[in-house]
């Protein structure tokens, strides 16, 4: 849940020997790890091709994308844009407007979801998946796992959501494992918080819907039987935002109620901590510590949640709103769930960099949003206020965890690179997204429609546009444009999207092929600053490199302006690279026009650069 975005204009040199592997280097080249590219998509609007996007528009009205939408067609071309896991957003059943009482799901409150479709973190039954999903309802699991089917036949991993802080004010689990109760079901209403309560609860006192503001009204003020203002809930919970009021602000989480972790009231916590050097110690340290420990039965509870979604296929999860979320549990969890599948791949919403560490080493996360630092510091320079010269201090403070700062320029939260409030133009992007896939080893990651410069222009009912609605039945245009009525060929395209969509596929694909991205970063930035002249503060260099390919990744974030000038590498880069004096051949990667030499003289590096607006290219060092 975060916001912003830019994007400059980057080069990228890259090495020929690393793109064209020695067959003696085969064996190494499997053993090596690449970088992971994650393609969140949300499930519900992938495959809509409904075009009326009437603000406020019933699923009959507006249309709704099915897990039958992902075919082995559409799924065959996700991969092959250069994408390795497909994050599948608003899998698990919540609230939506929608009647399936002939399925025996019972309806939902329009006074406590937001929009008719509902939000994907308002999760009503962890142990299926939302109806509306589904071609038949009652068969919506199965649907799911021939989806995980699909996806796996096609060579990607699945990711689904798991959001362990809150659950939907009218959660009802209706297919639960045997011996499994829902949330709250033991829990002893008379008291605020008890351990082993699920929720918190305001003894005494009845839920009173939010007063609506700013004209809001919900369902946008259209007629629904159940929408009169007297959802009923005694004693009130709290809400999912730590909201302790019987009547929550129309601005907290009122659609849902905060899980209890055996965190009192006051702040103290009800089980054991974890010494700092569990921050050393691996996952299995971490089980065996919580072996002999009381646990609160929220932990357990979420626990068999998601040992049963691996059951299912699932090959990892985004955790949603980590940080509100003890790092212990994240410990027992984390450490649960690596024991039934160690490649599973955990990917946690964490914006306070002060917690990083501990969620990643005692909380066993692999992977953060490298939102507050580096995402932040991109929008900036896409948004023309911003300088290049903070992306390598950026880097330089997350040397440490680089690895698990996963990179990304757009998501469900996030402002669209195409709106007005953004940048209002998709190519912008395409140095910043260079930056945010070479800069370090981590994952990255982009957003269904981000390819094509989808801007988010849709007035759905809840919320803003500038963001592709979460809440609401909407078709979203770019992205349609390209399904193509379910060819998915981007047969509908404009050349601008089409072009834009090829920069992606060559960018991603060249990023999980590449062994030097995953090996040594140093950048070069400062160095021409001081040394090389008609280098600017719009412009971004750096190298990265392993034994067998040698990068120079060159950027100009700047749209309106060439730059030309003597690229250096200094002395010290040169002697990692073994490099004599002399002529050394580069082969550009990206889009193999640019072909250059490097001249080193004097242990010191040299490559004439010249760069369009917005421009990035990638170079091999021929040994």
């Amino acid at each position: 849940m975060k916001r912003y975005l830019y994007l400059p204009i980057l080069m990228v040199l890259v090495s020929i020997h690393s793109c064209e592997q020695k067959t003696e280097k085969k064996t190494v080249e499997k053993k090596m790890k690449k970088k992971a590219v994650v393609y969140q998509v949300f499930t519900r609007l992938f495959g809509n091709t409904n075009t009326t996007n009437n603000p406020w528009g019933t699923i009959e009205e507006n249309g709704v994308g099915k897990f039958a939408d992902f075919t082995e067609e559409a799924l065959k071309e996700i991969k092959d844009l250069g994408v390795t896991h497909i994050w599948y957003t608003g899998v698990p059943h919540h609230a939506v407007i929608n009647d399936y009482t002939d399925y025996g799901i019972s309806n939902d409150d329009p006074d406590v979801v937001k929009g008719r479709a509902g939000s994907p973190y308002a999760v009503k039954d962890y142990y299926n998946v939302n109806p509306d999903l589904a071609i038949d309802p009652s068969e919506r699991l199965e649907e799911f796992k021939a989806l995980v089917d699909r996806t796996h036949k096609i060579g990607l991993k699945v990711l689904i959501d798991i959001v362990p802080n809150h659950v939907a004010r009218n959660y009802e689990g209706l297919t639960n494992p045997e011996g499994v109760s829902d949330f709250g079901a033991n829990d002893d209403t008379t008291l605020e918080y008890d351990v082993n309560n699920n929720f918190y609860y305001i003894p005494d006192s009845s839920f009173t819907v939010p007063q609506w503001q700013d004209g809001y009204l919900p369902l946008g003020g259209s007629q629904n039987k159940f929408s009169d203002g007297a959802f009923k809930e005694r004693p009130a919970k709290w809400t999912g935002n730590g909201s302790r009021l019987a009547q929550p602000h129309f601005n907290d989480w009122y659609e849902t109620v905060k899980v209890n972790y055996g965190v009192r009231p006051d702040g103290t916590k009800d089980f054991d901590g974890l010494s700092e050097d569990f921050g050393n110690k691996n996952y299995k340290a971490h089980l065996e510590f919580w072996k002999d420990k009381t646990i609160p039965d929220s932990w357990d509870k979420f626990k068999d949640i998601t040992l049963y979604w691996l059951d299912l296929g699932v090959d990892g999860f985004r955790f949603d709103m980590a940080e509100m979320v003890p790092v212990e549990f994240w410990s027992y969890l984390n450490s649960n769930i690596k024991t039934k599948n160690p490649d599973a791949f955990l990917l946690a919403e964490v914006y306070n960099p002060q917690l990083y560490r501990d969620y990643i080493h005692k909380g066993k996360m692999d992977y953060l949003y490298d939102k507050v630092e580096l995402y932040d510091s991109i929008k900036h320079i896409m948004k023309g206020y911003g300088w290049t010269d903070h992306i390598p201090v950026v880097q330089k403070g997350m040397a440490d965890i680089e690895h698990h700062m996963l990179h990304f320029l757009e998501n469900h939260d996030e402002q669209r690179i195409a709106s007005p409030d953004f940048v209002g133009r998709a190519e912008i992007a395409k140095p910043a997204m260079v930056v945010s896939a070479t800069l370090s080893t981590s994952p990255t990651m982009i957003y269904f429609g981000q390819e094509v410069g989808e801007p988010g222009a849709e007035d759905a009912g809840f919320g803003k546009p500038t963001r592709t609605s979460i809440f609401d039945y909407i078709g979203v245009p770019h992205h349609q444009r390209w399904i193509n009525n379910k060819k998915f060929d981007g047969g509908q395209l404009s050349e601008e999207e089409k072009t834009l969509r090829d920069f992606y596929k060559r960018l991603l694909n060249f990023t999980i092929t590449s062994e030097a991205l995953m090996g040594n970063y140093q950048e070069i930035h400062f160095f021409n600053k001081d040394n090389t002249e008609n280098y600017d503060h719009r412009v971004l260099s750096y190298v990265r490199w392993s034994e067998n390919e040698k990068l120079i990744v060159v950027s100009n974030f700047d749209s309106d302006n060439n730059y030309a000038f003597d690229l250096r590498l200094p002395q010290d880069v040169i002697s990692k690279w073994n490099l004599a004096d002399g002529e050394h051949s580069l082969v550009e990667k990206l889009y193999g026009k640019k072909n250059t030499k490097l001249n080193v003289k004097d242990g010191v590096g040299v490559v004439a650069i010249e760069l369009q607006p917005l421009e990035s290219v990638i170079l091999c060092v021929a040994q």
